[in-house]
Order: C-alpha cells, then sequence, then structure tokens
C-alpha cells in the first residue's frame, strides 16, 4: 500500500495559516476523491477542503481551534492499487470552496457551521435526519432544536419534569473565537458614549408603506434601514469626524467623504458586517435593493472580502426583537454606530390631545476620544429631525 501526504494546500491572498474550524474524517475512514475532510478558517473566509484521493484516513494533523501553516501535512492516506507513494507538494492542491456553497447535484453535501455539525456529533444525530431551514437548505442550530422537539426519543432529549445536572462545554473556536477577539478588542481600546433617543416615526412609517404600496417591480420593498442610510449620508458633510475610522495606533483620524455603511448581519455562521458602499450616490430604491443583495450574499456565505470590509459607519438593528435600548459595541477602527430598536404604538398627549403615535428608541455609541458628548447630541438630534420630517431626506443638500 503506497503513502500519500496531503498538505495544506496555499489558499491565495498572502495567507501563511489557518485555523482548524472542523475535521469530518478520522483516521481509518475510507474515504472518496472530493470528499470534504476538514473546514479551515482564514483571516477572509471560512473554506471548505476536499480529498484530491481516495484511499483510508492513515492521520490527521491538528484539533478544532489549532492554527496550522500552508504547506504542513494536513491528512496521511494509505492508496489502493499499488500507486506510487507521493506528496501532496507535487500533486494539485485540493479545491477550496466556501463552506456555504451550494452543493452540486452529482455530489450532495449537507450545509451546516462547524459548530453546528459538532454539536450534532456530541449529540449523536445524523445531519441528513435533520430537514434544514437556512439559505439552500442549511442546518441551524434551532433545526437541530425543532428535531430534538418533534423526537422525544431522540439522541440529546431531555425528559420532561426531571430535574438537569448536566454542562455543555464548547470550545470558542473559528469565526465565533474571531468575533470574540473582536468585540473584546474594541470594547477594551475604545471608550464608548452610548447615546438612547426617542424616535417618533409615525411621519416615516405612514410614508413608507404608500411608498410600498406603489412600488413597482423589480423595486424592492422597503425597510426602515434604507431612510436610516439615507440619513447617514445626508449628515456626512456637516458631521465628518463621525464617518470615520481611527487608527490609534499611528494617532490619525480619517474622515471619509464616501458613505461606506455596514449591516450587522446574523448568519448560519455568526455575526457578520456586509458593506452598502457609496450610499452618498444612492436612492432609496437603490440602498434597500444593495442592502438585500449584501446581506443576501453575507447569509448564504457567497459575500466577498470587498463586500465585508471597509466600511466608515455600522447600522445595527435587531428589528421586531430591537427591545427597549441597546449598548451597540463599535465596529472598530469606526468611531460610530447606530442601533434602531422596535417600533412601539404609544398614546401620547400632543397639542393638548392624547393621540397614538409610533415611536422607536435610536440607540448609539460613538468612540469618545474623536466625538464629544456635546457633538454627539448635536449628531443625534439632526438625525432625528431628518427622520421625523421625512421629506427633508430628500431635499438638495447644496
Amino acid at each position: 500500500m503506497a503513502r500519500y501526504e496531503f498538505r495544506l494546500p496555499d489558499v491565495g491572498e498572502g495567507v501563511v495559516e489557518a485555523e482548524l474550524a472542523a475535521w469530518h474524517v478520522k483516521p481509518g475512514d475510507q474515504v472518496k476523491e472530493d470528499q470534504m475532510l476538514v473546514d479551515i478558517m482564514t483571516d477572509k473566509a471560512t473554506l471548505e477542503i476536499t480529498s484530491p484521493v481516495a484511499g483510508v484516513v492513515v492521520r490527521i494533523t491538528g484539533n478544532p481551534g489549532e492554527m496550522l501553516a500552508v504547506g504542513s501535512v494536513l491528512v496521511e492516506f494509505e492508496l489502493a492499487g499499488g500507486a506510487e507513494e507521493k506528496s501532496a507538494a507535487a500533486a494539485p492542491a485540493a479545491p477550496a470552496a466556501p463552506v456555504s456553497a451550494p452543493p452540486s447535484a452529482a455530489s450532495p453535501t449537507l450545509l451546516a457551521a462547524p459548530a453546528t455539525r459538532a454539536r450534532a456529533k456530541d449529540l449523536g444525530i445524523a445531519l441528513d435526519q435533520v430537514p434544514g431551514t437556512g439559505p439552500d437548505g442549511r442546518i441551524t442550530d434551532h433545526d437541530l432544536d425543532s428535531f430534538i422537539a418533534r423526537n422525544t426519543s431522540a439522541p440529546g432529549a431531555k425528559p420532561q419534569g426531571q430535574k438537569r445536572d448536566g454542562v455543555t462545554e464548547t470550545k470558542i473556536i473559528g469565526l465565533r473565537r474571531k468575533i470574540a477577539e473582536k468585540m473584546e478588542d474594541a470594547y477594551r481600546r475604545i471608550p464608548h458614549i452610548t447615546y438612547v433617543e426617542e424616535f417618533d416615526l409615525t411621519e416615516l412609517e405612514g410614508l413608507r408603506r404608500e411608498l410600498n404600496e406603489e412600488r413597482v417591480e423589480p423595486q424592492p420593498k422597503l425597510t426602515l434601514l434604507p431612510f436610516f442610510m439615507r440619513a447617514l449620508a445626508v449628515l456626512q458633510p456637516e458631521f465628518p469626524f463621525v464617518n470615520a475610522r481611527y487608527d490609534d495606533q499611528a494617532g490619525i483620524l480619517h474622515a471619509f467623504d464616501a458613505v461606506h455603511i455596514g449591516i450587522a448581519t446574523q448568519t448560519p455562521d455568526g455575526l457578520m458586517v456586509p458593506v452598502v458602499r457609496h450610499v452618498e450616490a444612492l436612492d432609496l430604491w437603490e440602498c434597500a435593493r444593495e442592502l438585500s443583495r449584501v446581506t443576501a450574499a453575507a447569509n448564504n456565505g457567497t459575500a466577498t472580502r470587498e463586500e465585508l470590509s471597509g466600511s466608515t459607519i455600522t447600522i445595527t438593528s435587531l428589528g421586531a426583537l430591537g427591545g427597549i435600548a441597546t449598548t451597540p459595541i463599535i465596529n472598530a477602527p469606526e468611531v460610530a454606530i447606530i442601533g434602531p430598536n422596535k417600533l412601539v404604538d404609544r398614546l401620547v398627549l400632543q397639542n393638548g390631545q392624547i393621540v397614538t403615535r409610533t415611536l422607536m428608541n435610536l440607540s448609539s455609541s460613538f468612540d469618545h476620544r474623536i466625538v464629544d458628548g456635546h457633538d454627539v447630541a448635536r449628531f443625534i438630534q439632526r438625525m432625528r429631525a431628518l427622520i421625523e420630517r421625512p421629506a427633508r431626506l430628500f431635499m438638495d443638500r447644496h
């Protein structure tokens, strides 16, 4: 039997090492050519590495969460058929594809994040038994929970009416670890000032409903976010230091004329921030279209590196789950982030009359090294004036 050493391929873009996210094989497994071996994560993307040969896995290198240098032996195979012993260094590298790329018809692949696969394995649940409700049939943690709830005899199902004393330990690796490190670094290095203000969205909601009723294909349906995107673009000339990135190592603030808005997006693989570029040049419908396009790309795993970087200010919204207020963490090295919360109808006293108004709290955080409290208040109050009188969003700014 010949041996074959498959080395971690060069995935390009200057990547010299990658984090092992999840193994899909173990020593002793018989694998086919192009069968998925391992998920790896670089600073750019999460990738699937597939096998360039058919054979038996003799050895795998590293555990999930460990870093491996490009060119290191990843998997050692035992080949059948008397083939000459060789090394992957002289053979074509196995293809690397986005983890969430849709499977081909000829070789179906169950879509699931590495953490979801690991959880299913720990619970003893075969993923091919779990209906996926995510993009392209991706199996999510919610799908696992639903499967367990429907199948009380399934592994992991908890008997009702009994005490539960178990503790589940999950190693934080891959994208979740990178998110944790980025959040920790931002919170530790940036002195945040958080400001919450109540906005009256009655007029804006009326306008939004009218525009949606009158829209024609292929115009997208308008949510609230395009209006806030438009407001940020309108305010940029007056508050250039808010649409900015701060290099605290060099002590330089880069204030941008272009408004590139990051949209904090929850995806099956974790939090991502796809970017809508040059919002200052987009109308309301174009904002909505680009917003839909980049968030969909982030959700289905097709977003490019350019679509996930370069934002100058970020919007984060939990939609109907937005609660009363949040304390958003700045997407460093930016200096500001705004977070619309949920809409509520309330009875308020207006001109001596009790009327129903549609209200929403807007949460925001700023880098206090750059933006003073007085300027924070001015910026949010100017935004409030635009949002509460939405016609001003479309008036000539010159």
